[in-house]
């Protein structure tokens, strides 16, 4: 078993004692058991986002020492395909709590984040993605305008 599948079997754990003592002890306990997981969740997410820094910056460090002079990309397609993987598994958990929390508006709050979060990493990795829609846009005023 690799460490990734370790931890997403932890944190599957986690998830489940979470749901199971929310049965146990009733709605007075959901929101600091919800705010518990939540918390997992985050030091997961921390955990996740210093490796990848620590290990960016090792990256640039050695190209530096080598002698090049800018730093080659880091996001690989791997890289792109593993944080898709990481935001769907994730969205079972926040979409569970997210509902059970706040039925439906919980739930969109939730997958708003989720599909925030995938924006802002495609803008990152793409930087000229968003780019064209605004030069389509003023084309298109400038027509309306004639």
């Amino acid at each position: 078993m690799t460490g990734m599948d370790a931890r997403d079997t932890e944190l599957k754990k986690e998830l489940n004692a979470t749901l199971h003592a929310r049965r146990e002890l009733g709605d007075d306990y959901e929101s600091a058991l919800v705010d518990s997981f939540m918390e997992k969740v985050d030091q997961r997410i921390d955990g996740a986002v210093e490796r990848r820094m620590r290990r960016q910056m090792a990256e640039q460090q050695m190209v530096v020492a080598r002698g090049s002079r800018s730093p080659k990309p880091t996001d690989s397609f791997g890289e792109r395909f593993g944080f898709g993987i990481v935001s769907l598994v994730l969205a079972i958990p926040l979409s569970a709590i997210g509902g059970g929390v706040a039925d439906i508006s919980g739930l969109l709050v939730a997958w708003a984040g989720i599909v925030g979060v995938n924006v802002v990493q495609a803008a990152r990795t793409n930087p000229g993605l968003f780019r064209g829609w605004r030069r389509k846009s003023a084309k298109h005023e400038d027509r309306w305008e004639d």
